[in-house]
């Protein structure tokens, strides 16, 4: 892995995924960007000087704004300068913009292998209902995204669970998820949950068969439950075998498919995991 792509925003969600990112990341050969993205104050023409609050006019809030994108740009470098010398290889990327734009640029510049991101918020109504900044860079970003829930503080990476309904081919994907579990030393379990609300169109052995023809993988490897949900399923499973990484793929979809069908479960799982969540983009 030559690059990761750390979006940071000062947080406490940001530590923990500069601590993932550290955990993946090869001293040697791995270098970690690390992004701020900044939205400028924009003063607003209709607000005249005096009105905005009391003995402050628009000059001391463009002030304000100078002085604090200074101070960013200042703990950005310090951010990187305890991530070098701690051994590791970093850069810092200053972007002017929205999180999501800014990371979407940084992909396309510096062509990532990795995007890890913390994802703030906690589940709720506003979140379910608009998303988040994690929820579309991991659904929509064209590199593997890992998003670090609030609740997790990441050590190891040891039990990981790739979920996967076996519909479509995953060969490609799992070669690089194969490739990162030598890395870490991890041990990988398939799972599927049989749910009533989750389609079976195809069968499950033929995408099984051509999983073991590629890849060495035991028979307990491969794990079916049952759920009446698959979201449960899938987060009940992590939690009785003490999952440390969940691993999940994602595909384009219609727009009624999305929204009006059938609901990406990666989506849920993106806003609602407390398991950190590894999502691969089917090509």
């Amino acid at each position: 892995m030559n690059k990761i792509l750390i979006p940071i925003d000062f947080s406490e969600n940001a530590e923990h995924a500069l601590a993932a990112a550290k955990i993946i990341a090869d001293k040697e050969a791995t270098k970690l960007l690390v992004l701020h993205a900044y939205q400028p104050y924009i003063a607003d023409v209709n607000i005249t000087p005096g009105n905005v609050l009391p003995g402050i006019d628009g000059s001391d809030f463009l002030s304000m704004s100078s002085e604090l994108e200074v101070e960013y740009q200042k703990r950005l470098e310090r951010y990187v300068d305890d991530v070098i010398a701690e051994g590791y290889q970093a850069e810092a990327i200053w972007a002017i913009g929205s999180v999501q734009s800014t990371v979407s640029e940084a992909i396309e510049a510096h062509n990532p292998n990795l995007v890890i991101i913390g994802r703030t918020g906690t589940g709720g109504f506003l979140d379910k209902l608009i998303g988040s900044s994690a929820t579309s860079i991991g659904l929509n970003s064209n590199c593997p995204v890992l998003v670090i829930p609030p609740q997790s503080t990441p050590k190891r990476f040891q039990k990981v669970v790739y979920a996967t309904q076996f519909e479509y081919d995953e060969t490609d994907i799992l070669r690089e998820v194969y490739v990162l579990m030598n890395h870490l030393g991890a041990n990988l379990t398939l799972l599927k949950i049989k749910s009533d609300s989750q389609p079976n169109i195809q069968a499950d052995h033929q995408y099984i068969d051509e999983i073991k023809s590629n890849f060495a993988i035991a028979e307990d490897a491969i794990v079916f439950r049952e759920a009446r949900h698959v979201l449960d399923g899938i987060e009940d499973y992590c939690d009785e075998v003490g999952a440390d990484l969940l691993i999940m793929s994602a595909r384009e979809r219609s727009f009624i498919e999305e929204f009006l069908i059938n609901p990406s479960v990666t989506r849920k799982l993106i806003i609602n995991t407390h398991v950190p969540l590894l999502v691969f983009h089917l090509k």
